[in-house]
């Protein structure tokens, strides 16, 4: 790709993870994206995008390989299997997002798209390798006594990590006084978490929620 088109794609993906973040996913209308972007060609992102979804998809997978490849590393070095050390993995690389702009917009764009983190069993082309693989080990260690509360375990630790992440990626960027610094909240967040995961599961009786 020449040296220019390259330029315009980058900034394009940069304007677009700016306004994902800011004003959600689905509300950004593309015309806006180029035009931040200081495009005059008005198909500028459909030429090297073809829609919102692989804006969205480039967006992700830029910032989810290296995630994955870290999250790989620090899973090898830990040598152990036990739920808080896998969910230390899995959330120390989006931490170091926090550090900068562009990644603290992909924290905020990652926790829009909770609807869908319930498939991610379902879906291997869009779940990086190490992340898949922890969240299969955080399910065989999950309480609950069937594979779908389990399942639910996971889910809820997942919605609540993304959450959570994006809540403080937020409160950066608006310029609010934080309570923790980042590694004392990492570690705030490893033990919730892991609570999420292991907490006792309770035998109920059918209807017993009231």
């Amino acid at each position: 790709m020449p040296r220019d088109a390259t330029e315009t794609r980058n900034r394009l993906l940069s304007e677009a993870e700016r306004l994902f973040a800011d004003q959600s996913i689905w509300r950004v209308r593309m015309q806006d994206i180029v035009a931040a972007a200081h495009q005059r060609n008005s198909s500028a992102l459909s030429y090297h995008f073809g829609s919102r979804l692989g804006v969205l998809d480039a967006i992700l997978q830029e910032h989810g390989e290296p995630i994955d490849q870290e999250r790989g590393r620090i899973w090898a070095i830990r040598g152990d299997n036990c739920a808080s050390d896998l969910i230390e993995a899995l959330i120390c690389p989006l931490i170091a997002k926090l550090s900068t702009t562009r990644g603290r917009c992909y924290l905020r764009i990652v926790a829009q798209l909770s609807a869908g983190f319930s498939q991610w069993e379902f879906d291997p082309t869009h779940v990086p390798a190490n992340l898949a693989a922890i969240l299969r080990l955080l399910r065989d260690r999950a309480a609950g006594t069937t594979k779908a509360q389990r399942d639910e375990r996971v889910l809820g630790m997942i919605q609540l990590m993304t959450a959570s992440l994006a809540e403080r990626a937020r409160r950066i960027d608006a310029g609010e006084a934080l309570a923790t610094a980042d590694a004392d909240y990492a570690t705030n967040l490893v033990d919730m978490l892991t609570g999420v995961v292991e907490a006792p599961a309770r035998a109920m009786a059918p209807n017993s929620i009231r």
